[in-house]
């Protein structure tokens, strides 16, 4: 059995058609899906690289800003030391000062005192003396 030429011209055109589809139609379609996946591939890696980047940078950001609130925090426990270490001195030269002034006050309030005293032994004996002469009549010696 010998086919017909209808179906020998149809199966040449299938293949005609076949080929000229591939030709025209598939392979540009194949190269733009092929070159599509080659973008995004490009752009994954690139943002994959980005987003590294971003977190490096970000990790150093954070070490730097640890760092820097560390030194901030040594600056500020020097300060109130000398401050503390300014405050002692004032008090204990505050104190000193108090001290002196107070044993000062003391010697003087002695001073006057020991005065007071003597001034009121004296005038005791002399108005004992007036006491004792009015009531004897006499000079008392």
């Amino acid at each position: 059995m010998i086919p017909d030429l209808s179906v020998l011209w149809v199966v040449i055109f299938v293949l005609l058609a076949v080929a000229v589809v591939d030709r025209l139609l598939l392979k540009p379609l194949l190269r733009v899906i092929h070159e599509r996946e080659h973008a995004i591939a490009s752009a994954k890696a690139l943002a994959d690289k980005a987003a590294a980047d971003a977190a490096a940078a970000a990790a150093d950001f954070e070490a730097r800003t640890n760092a820097a609130r560390a030194e901030l925090y040594r600056d500020m426990d020097q300060a109130r030391k000398a401050a503390l270490a300014t405050r002692e001195q004032v008090l204990a030269s505050t104190k000193a000062e108090v001290e002196a002034e107070v044993n000062a006050a003391s010697a003087r309030l002695r001073a006057e005192a020991d005065e007071a005293r003597g001034r009121l032994t004296t005038e005791a004996d002399t108005l004992a003396r007036a006491i004792a002469e009015r009531v004897l009549d006499r000079k008392v010696s």
